[in-house]
Protein backbone atom coordinates (compact mmCIF):
# COMPACT_ATOMS: atom_id res chain seq x y z
CA UNK A 1 0.00 0.00 0.00
CA UNK A 2 1.23 3.40 -1.20
CA UNK A 3 0.27 6.27 1.73
CA UNK A 4 1.49 9.67 1.36
CA UNK A 5 2.31 11.53 4.51
CA UNK A 6 1.40 15.01 5.27
CA UNK A 7 2.71 17.41 8.00
CA UNK A 8 3.14 20.87 8.94
CA UNK A 9 5.03 21.08 12.22
CA UNK A 10 5.25 23.81 14.72
CA UNK A 11 7.76 25.84 13.02
CA UNK A 12 4.78 26.33 10.45
CA UNK A 13 7.27 27.11 7.42
CA UNK A 14 5.72 24.74 5.05
CA UNK A 15 4.03 21.09 3.95
CA UNK A 16 6.13 18.31 4.42
CA UNK A 17 5.16 15.28 2.12
CA UNK A 18 6.38 11.91 1.58
CA UNK A 19 5.36 8.65 -0.32
CA UNK A 20 5.85 5.36 1.16
CA UNK A 21 5.46 1.69 -0.27
CA UNK A 22 4.55 -0.36 2.47
CA UNK A 23 5.24 -4.31 2.17
CA UNK A 24 3.48 -6.38 5.35
CA UNK A 25 4.64 -10.06 5.90
CA UNK A 26 3.83 -11.75 8.76
CA UNK A 27 4.60 -8.72 10.72
CA UNK A 28 7.51 -7.17 9.21
CA UNK A 29 6.86 -3.85 7.78
CA UNK A 30 9.28 -2.54 4.82
CA UNK A 31 8.66 0.72 3.35
CA UNK A 32 10.62 1.83 0.32
CA UNK A 33 10.48 6.04 0.54
CA UNK A 34 9.15 6.76 -3.33
CA UNK A 35 9.12 10.32 -2.81
CA UNK A 36 9.97 13.16 -0.72
CA UNK A 37 9.72 16.88 -0.42
CA UNK A 38 9.22 20.11 1.33
CA UNK A 39 7.06 23.05 -0.22
CA UNK A 40 7.10 26.21 1.68
CA UNK A 41 3.83 28.15 2.49
CA UNK A 42 2.49 31.27 0.42
CA UNK A 43 4.14 34.23 2.04
CA UNK A 44 0.75 35.35 2.29
CA UNK A 45 -0.96 32.59 4.09
CA UNK A 46 2.35 31.92 6.44
CA UNK A 47 1.44 35.83 7.46
CA UNK A 48 -2.26 35.04 8.22
CA UNK A 49 -1.29 31.99 10.28
CA UNK A 50 0.98 33.64 12.40
CA UNK A 51 -1.27 36.52 13.39
CA UNK A 52 -3.80 33.84 14.36
CA UNK A 53 -1.29 31.31 16.73
CA UNK A 54 -1.35 32.07 20.43
CA UNK A 55 -1.11 34.12 22.18
CA UNK A 56 -2.66 36.34 19.43
CA UNK A 57 -6.67 36.21 19.52
CA UNK A 58 -8.46 35.89 17.03
CA UNK A 59 -11.85 34.81 15.45
CA UNK A 60 -14.04 31.58 14.26
CA UNK A 61 -14.50 33.50 10.98
CA UNK A 62 -10.18 32.94 10.71
CA UNK A 63 -10.08 29.78 11.80
CA UNK A 64 -12.68 28.26 9.48
CA UNK A 65 -10.92 30.52 6.38
CA UNK A 66 -7.76 29.29 7.27
CA UNK A 67 -8.65 25.76 7.97
CA UNK A 68 -9.90 25.94 3.93
CA UNK A 69 -6.73 27.90 2.77
CA UNK A 70 -4.34 25.31 4.17
CA UNK A 71 -6.05 22.28 3.72
CA UNK A 72 -6.81 23.60 0.04
CA UNK A 73 -2.94 24.32 0.47
CA UNK A 74 -2.16 20.89 1.58
CA UNK A 75 -4.36 19.14 -1.44
CA UNK A 76 -2.37 20.95 -4.19
CA UNK A 77 1.42 19.49 -2.30
CA UNK A 78 -0.61 16.17 -1.82
CA UNK A 79 -1.53 15.93 -5.96
CA UNK A 80 1.89 16.74 -7.17
CA UNK A 81 3.49 14.56 -5.00
CA UNK A 82 1.18 11.95 -5.34
CA UNK A 83 1.97 11.61 -8.89
CA UNK A 84 5.42 11.86 -8.92
CA UNK A 85 5.38 8.56 -6.87
CA UNK A 86 2.61 7.12 -9.57
CA UNK A 87 -0.38 7.43 -7.33
CA UNK A 88 -1.09 6.85 -3.81
CA UNK A 89 -3.43 4.71 -1.64
CA UNK A 90 -4.09 6.70 0.73
CA UNK A 91 -3.19 9.81 2.41
CA UNK A 92 -2.55 10.37 6.10
CA UNK A 93 -2.43 14.63 7.05
CA UNK A 94 -0.99 15.98 10.11
CA UNK A 95 -2.81 19.26 9.02
CA UNK A 96 -1.32 22.81 10.89
CA UNK A 97 -1.45 22.55 14.96
CA UNK A 98 -2.58 26.23 16.25
CA UNK A 99 -3.22 25.47 19.56
CA UNK A 100 -1.95 22.24 22.04
CA UNK A 101 -3.98 22.79 25.09
CA UNK A 102 -1.70 21.68 27.83
CA UNK A 103 -2.85 22.51 31.79
CA UNK A 104 -0.13 21.66 34.07
CA UNK A 105 1.33 18.15 33.60
CA UNK A 106 -2.25 17.08 31.60
CA UNK A 107 -2.69 17.75 27.78
CA UNK A 108 -6.23 18.20 27.81
CA UNK A 109 -6.81 19.20 24.12
CA UNK A 110 -5.00 19.82 20.69
CA UNK A 111 -6.52 21.54 17.77
CA UNK A 112 -4.85 21.22 14.23
CA UNK A 113 -6.42 22.72 10.55
CA UNK A 114 -6.57 21.99 7.12
CA UNK A 115 -9.43 19.96 6.10
CA UNK A 116 -8.84 16.56 4.95
CA UNK A 117 -11.66 16.91 2.57
CA UNK A 118 -9.70 18.92 0.32
CA UNK A 119 -7.34 16.46 0.12
CA UNK A 120 -9.31 13.70 -0.72
CA UNK A 121 -11.32 15.39 -3.48
CA UNK A 122 -8.36 16.54 -5.09
CA UNK A 123 -6.32 13.21 -4.46
CA UNK A 124 -9.11 10.77 -4.87
CA UNK A 125 -7.78 8.61 -1.95
CA UNK A 126 -8.95 8.25 1.16
CA UNK A 127 -7.23 10.40 4.27
CA UNK A 128 -6.79 10.26 7.54
CA UNK A 129 -6.22 13.35 9.82
CA UNK A 130 -7.00 14.60 13.35
CA UNK A 131 -4.56 12.03 14.63
CA UNK A 132 -3.36 13.46 17.81
CA UNK A 133 -6.83 13.79 19.71
CA UNK A 134 -6.99 10.41 20.17
CA UNK A 135 -4.08 10.04 22.43
CA UNK A 136 -4.96 12.71 24.51
CA UNK A 137 -8.23 11.27 25.10
CA UNK A 138 -6.36 8.00 26.24
CA UNK A 139 -4.67 9.60 29.18
CA UNK A 140 -1.91 10.67 26.28
CA UNK A 141 -0.42 14.03 25.66
CA UNK A 142 -0.82 13.71 21.80
CA UNK A 143 3.09 14.05 21.35
CA UNK A 144 5.46 13.24 20.46
CA UNK A 145 3.95 11.09 18.52
CA UNK A 146 7.13 10.58 16.14
CA UNK A 147 8.45 8.08 19.31
CA UNK A 148 5.85 5.12 18.11
CA UNK A 149 8.48 5.58 14.37
CA UNK A 150 11.54 5.67 16.93
CA UNK A 151 11.19 3.01 18.71
CA UNK A 152 10.77 0.39 15.83
CA UNK A 153 13.87 2.28 14.41
CA UNK A 154 16.08 1.86 17.62
CA UNK A 155 14.82 -1.12 19.03
CA UNK A 156 18.21 -2.79 17.63
CA UNK A 157 20.29 -0.70 19.10
CA UNK A 158 22.15 -1.96 22.10
CA UNK A 159 22.62 0.18 25.26
CA UNK A 160 20.66 3.43 25.72
CA UNK A 161 19.45 5.05 21.97
CA UNK A 162 17.47 8.41 21.02
CA UNK A 163 15.82 9.83 18.40
CA UNK A 164 15.93 13.56 18.69
CA UNK A 165 13.81 15.88 16.62
CA UNK A 166 14.39 19.94 16.01
CA UNK A 167 11.27 21.51 15.12
CA UNK A 168 10.02 24.24 16.84
CA UNK A 169 9.84 22.39 19.71
CA UNK A 170 12.33 19.70 20.41
CA UNK A 171 11.61 16.62 21.36
CA UNK A 172 12.98 13.21 22.21
CA UNK A 173 12.60 9.41 21.90
CA UNK A 174 14.91 7.20 24.42
CA UNK A 175 15.23 3.58 24.17
CA UNK A 176 17.09 1.73 26.76
CA UNK A 177 16.94 -1.48 29.10
CA UNK A 178 14.13 0.29 31.26
CA UNK A 179 11.99 0.79 28.26
CA UNK A 180 10.87 3.80 26.49
CA UNK A 181 10.35 7.44 27.43
CA UNK A 182 9.70 10.52 25.11
CA UNK A 183 8.37 14.01 25.70
CA UNK A 184 9.06 17.27 24.40
CA UNK A 185 12.56 19.01 25.24
CA UNK A 186 11.61 22.69 25.11
CA UNK A 187 11.76 25.39 22.15
CA UNK A 188 14.39 24.09 19.45
CA UNK A 189 14.00 26.69 16.37
CA UNK A 190 10.63 28.38 17.51
CA UNK A 191 12.40 31.45 19.51
CA UNK A 192 14.76 32.17 17.44
CA UNK A 193 12.02 32.26 14.47
CA UNK A 194 9.85 34.76 15.70
CA UNK A 195 12.83 36.71 16.27
CA UNK A 196 13.66 36.88 12.68
CA UNK A 197 10.37 37.28 11.55
CA UNK A 198 10.02 40.26 14.01
CA UNK A 199 13.16 42.02 12.97
CA UNK A 200 12.78 40.74 9.44
CA UNK A 201 16.42 39.82 10.00
CA UNK A 202 15.85 37.68 6.44
CA UNK A 203 13.01 36.50 4.55
CA UNK A 204 13.25 32.68 4.80
CA UNK A 205 11.75 33.74 8.72
CA UNK A 206 14.57 31.35 9.90
CA UNK A 207 18.75 31.62 10.68
CA UNK A 208 19.41 30.37 7.63
CA UNK A 209 23.11 28.06 8.22
CA UNK A 210 23.07 30.00 11.12
CA UNK A 211 24.50 33.05 9.50
CA UNK A 212 22.75 35.41 11.86
CA UNK A 213 23.90 33.72 15.08
CA UNK A 214 27.27 33.25 14.43
CA UNK A 215 27.68 37.29 14.49
CA UNK A 216 26.35 37.10 18.06
CA UNK A 217 27.48 36.20 21.54
CA UNK A 218 25.69 34.27 24.32
CA UNK A 219 24.34 36.30 26.71
CA UNK A 220 24.89 34.39 29.54
CA UNK A 221 22.48 36.39 31.96
CA UNK A 222 19.81 35.95 30.12
CA UNK A 223 20.59 32.50 29.02
CA UNK A 224 20.62 31.58 32.87
CA UNK A 225 16.65 33.33 33.26
CA UNK A 226 15.54 30.80 30.35
CA UNK A 227 17.03 27.85 31.65
CA UNK A 228 15.35 28.81 35.34
CA UNK A 229 11.73 28.16 33.08
CA UNK A 230 9.54 25.53 35.73
CA UNK A 231 8.80 23.60 32.46
CA UNK A 232 12.44 21.92 32.16
CA UNK A 233 11.79 20.59 35.93
CA UNK A 234 8.96 18.82 34.73
CA UNK A 235 9.08 15.14 34.92
CA UNK A 236 8.42 13.17 31.43
CA UNK A 237 5.89 12.32 29.55
CA UNK A 238 5.24 16.23 29.01
CA UNK A 239 4.09 18.10 26.10
CA UNK A 240 4.84 21.93 25.00
CA UNK A 241 4.39 24.49 22.29
CA UNK A 242 4.17 28.07 21.22
CA UNK A 243 1.35 28.69 23.40
CA UNK A 244 4.02 28.91 25.81
CA UNK A 245 7.35 28.94 24.20
CA UNK A 246 6.23 32.43 22.09
CA UNK A 247 7.79 35.93 21.16
CA UNK A 248 6.04 37.55 23.84
CA UNK A 249 7.55 34.91 26.00
CA UNK A 250 11.03 36.22 24.69
CA UNK A 251 10.05 39.88 25.36
CA UNK A 252 8.90 39.62 28.69
CA UNK A 253 12.27 37.78 29.43
CA UNK A 254 14.33 40.72 27.73
CA UNK A 255 12.35 43.34 29.78
CA UNK A 256 13.36 41.45 33.17
CA UNK A 257 16.87 42.22 31.97
CA UNK A 258 16.32 46.14 31.97
CA UNK A 259 19.04 46.37 29.86
CA UNK A 260 19.60 46.48 25.61
CA UNK A 261 20.91 43.35 24.02
CA UNK A 262 21.68 43.32 20.50
CA UNK A 263 19.67 41.36 17.92
CA UNK A 264 22.38 39.23 17.37
CA UNK A 265 23.27 38.03 20.54
CA UNK A 266 19.71 36.99 21.02
CA UNK A 267 19.15 34.84 18.60
CA UNK A 268 22.41 33.78 19.58
CA UNK A 269 21.92 32.74 22.83
CA UNK A 270 18.13 31.69 22.11
CA UNK A 271 19.94 28.92 19.89
CA UNK A 272 22.06 28.07 22.76
CA UNK A 273 19.27 27.31 24.57
CA UNK A 274 18.21 24.64 22.55
CA UNK A 275 21.88 23.09 22.72
CA UNK A 276 22.19 23.55 26.65
CA UNK A 277 18.75 21.92 27.52
CA UNK A 278 18.66 19.38 24.70
CA UNK A 279 22.82 18.42 26.05
CA UNK A 280 21.45 17.99 29.51
CA UNK A 281 18.97 15.57 29.66
CA UNK A 282 20.71 13.61 26.97
CA UNK A 283 23.53 13.12 29.77
CA UNK A 284 21.07 12.43 32.18
CA UNK A 285 19.91 9.74 30.15
CA UNK A 286 23.32 8.21 29.55
CA UNK A 287 22.40 8.22 25.94
CA UNK A 288 25.08 6.51 23.77
CA UNK A 289 23.62 7.09 20.21
CA UNK A 290 21.79 9.81 19.10
CA UNK A 291 19.57 10.60 15.95
CA UNK A 292 18.69 13.77 15.21
CA UNK A 293 16.55 14.94 12.30
CA UNK A 294 14.36 18.01 11.78
CA UNK A 295 15.30 21.79 10.47
CA UNK A 296 17.66 22.66 13.39
CA UNK A 297 19.98 19.67 12.23
CA UNK A 298 20.54 21.69 9.58
CA UNK A 299 21.82 24.31 11.55
CA UNK A 300 25.55 24.19 12.30
CA UNK A 301 25.83 25.91 15.66
CA UNK A 302 23.25 23.65 17.27
CA UNK A 303 24.84 20.28 15.90
CA UNK A 304 28.26 20.75 15.96
CA UNK A 305 26.94 22.51 19.81
CA UNK A 306 25.51 19.18 20.81
CA UNK A 307 28.72 17.31 19.26
CA UNK A 308 30.63 19.27 21.38
CA UNK A 309 28.84 19.63 24.62
CA UNK A 310 27.90 15.35 24.26
CA UNK A 311 31.75 13.47 23.61
CA UNK A 312 30.48 10.27 25.35
CA UNK A 313 27.70 10.31 22.43
CA UNK A 314 27.20 9.06 18.98
CA UNK A 315 25.35 11.90 17.34
CA UNK A 316 24.25 11.31 14.18
CA UNK A 317 21.48 12.63 11.38
CA UNK A 318 18.44 9.92 11.01
CA UNK A 319 19.12 9.02 7.68
CA UNK A 320 21.48 6.74 9.63
CA UNK A 321 18.49 4.70 10.21
CA UNK A 322 16.82 4.67 7.66
CA UNK A 323 14.84 8.12 7.99
CA UNK A 324 16.43 10.62 6.10
CA UNK A 325 16.50 14.06 8.41
CA UNK A 326 14.11 16.42 6.48
CA UNK A 327 11.40 13.98 5.64
CA UNK A 328 11.42 11.71 8.47
CA UNK A 329 8.24 13.19 10.56
CA UNK A 330 6.27 12.72 6.70
CA UNK A 331 7.54 9.35 6.55
CA UNK A 332 6.08 9.17 10.18
CA UNK A 333 2.73 10.15 9.13
CA UNK A 334 2.13 7.87 6.25
CA UNK A 335 3.03 4.98 8.42
CA UNK A 336 0.57 6.19 10.94
CA UNK A 337 -2.02 6.33 7.87
CA UNK A 338 -0.97 2.27 7.15
CA UNK A 339 -1.46 1.71 10.44
CA UNK A 340 -5.02 3.39 11.15
CA UNK A 341 -6.21 1.81 7.37
CA UNK A 342 -5.11 -1.77 9.10
CA UNK A 343 -6.38 -1.43 12.49
CA UNK A 344 -3.04 -0.95 14.17
CA UNK A 345 -2.50 1.00 17.05
CA UNK A 346 -0.09 3.19 16.14
CA UNK A 347 0.82 4.49 19.84
CA UNK A 348 4.06 3.22 22.69
CA UNK A 349 2.12 4.52 25.50
CA UNK A 350 5.64 4.91 27.45
CA UNK A 351 6.53 7.53 24.41
CA UNK A 352 3.02 9.38 25.03
CA UNK A 353 1.35 8.70 28.62
CA UNK A 354 -1.11 7.19 26.80
CA UNK A 355 -2.64 4.27 29.32
CA UNK A 356 -2.61 1.30 26.41
CA UNK A 357 -2.24 1.67 22.60
CA UNK A 358 -5.17 2.92 20.71
CA UNK A 359 -5.80 3.65 16.89
CA UNK A 360 -5.32 6.74 15.27
CA UNK A 361 -7.23 9.25 13.64
CA UNK A 362 -10.61 9.76 11.65
CA UNK A 363 -11.04 8.49 8.27
CA UNK A 364 -12.35 10.76 5.04
CA UNK A 365 -13.19 8.68 2.04
CA UNK A 366 -12.12 9.42 -1.25
CA UNK A 367 -14.26 9.09 -4.35
CA UNK A 368 -15.07 5.85 -4.18
CA UNK A 369 -16.42 3.98 -1.97
CA UNK A 370 -14.22 3.20 1.44
CA UNK A 371 -12.49 0.17 1.75
CA UNK A 372 -10.34 -1.21 4.56
CA UNK A 373 -8.23 -3.89 4.11
CA UNK A 374 -8.36 -6.37 6.73
CA UNK A 375 -6.87 -6.20 10.32
CA UNK A 376 -3.77 -6.93 11.11
CA UNK A 377 -1.67 -8.13 14.91
CA UNK A 378 0.46 -5.45 14.69
CA UNK A 379 4.19 -4.79 13.39
CA UNK A 380 7.38 -6.95 14.57
CA UNK A 381 9.43 -5.03 13.05
CA UNK A 382 10.25 -1.80 9.99
CA UNK A 383 12.77 -1.40 7.87
CA UNK A 384 13.05 1.68 5.74
CA UNK A 385 14.51 2.15 2.24
CA UNK A 386 15.27 4.26 -0.71
CA UNK A 387 13.54 3.48 -3.85
CA UNK A 388 12.80 5.17 -7.37
CA UNK A 389 9.01 6.07 -7.87
CA UNK A 390 9.76 3.76 -11.24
Amino acid sequence: MRVLGLISGTSHDGIDAAVVDFIEEDGQLTGAVLAATSVPYAPELRARLIAALPPAQTTLAEVCELDTLIGQAFAEVAADVAAQAGGVDAVCSHGQTVYHWVDGAHALGTLQIGQPAWIAERVGAPVVSDIRIRDITAGGHGAPLVSFLDELLLRSHAGTAAALNLGGISNMTVVGPGGLIAYDIGPANALVDAVIVEHELNPLGYDDDAGIARTGAVDEPLLETLLADPYYALTPPKSTGKEHFHLGYVHEHLAAQGREIPVADLVRTLTELTVRTVARDVRAAGIGFLAVSGGGCRNPLILDGLRAALPGTEVVLADELGAPADSKEAILLALIGWCTLHGVPAIVPGGTGAREPRILGTITPGVGPLVLPAPLGGIAALTLTAASAS
